[in-house]
């Protein structure tokens, strides 16, 4: 598999994927009224490490960044694409051309650690979100979403093939 065709396979992957992922949440929010995720404040984070600040007491206290929203959308999807190009790294071309379920899935849950101790932490909840009132079940969310994730990289990665 060339590079483009790596790339081309990723940016599919990846995109879609986050789709579904977003999909869920919004599913939740309208079945049970759980929060959607801010993705200005996530915006608000990604533009303020450049700047050397990477972790924030509390990120809805730090400066806000024009574009935030949009730039919180650009990197969630962005991150979601790299995360498939990973998949596609690992499980090479012989996965691309044959997809099993159990290399995406252990993918979308490494990055829940990623969010557990990159995300949370920088923008102020804590490793895991253990600063939140909330914060098992922010963490049971995470699980699932990001389960959701790895099996929707999955069967993106079966249409696709």
């Amino acid at each position: 598999m060339g590079f483009g065709e790596l790339l081309g396979r990723a940016l599919v992957i990846g995109v879609g994927a986050t789709f579904i992922f977003d999909l869920w949440g919004l599913l939740l929010h309208r079945l049970f009224g759980t929060p959607l995720p801010n993705w200005a404040l996530v915006g608000r984070w990604f533009c303020h490490v450049p700047r050397g600040k990477l972790v924030h007491q509390s990120i809805g206290d730090a400066a806000p960044v024009a574009g935030e929203l949009g730039w919180g959308w650009f990197f969630h999807y962005a991150v979601g694409v790299s995360f498939a190009l990973a998949t596609l790294l690992i499980g090479g071309a012989a996965w691309a051309k044959a997809p099993t379920w159990p290399l995406p899935l252990a993918v979308g849950l490494i990055t829940v650690l990623c969010g557990w101790l990159i995300l949370a932490p920088g923008m102020g909840a804590g490793i895991a979100a253990r600063l939140k009132p909330n914060a098992n079940q922010i963490r049971l969310l995470n699980i699932a979403a990001h389960t959701v994730f790895g099996f929707a990289m999955y069967g993106i990665a079966l249409l696709i093939r």
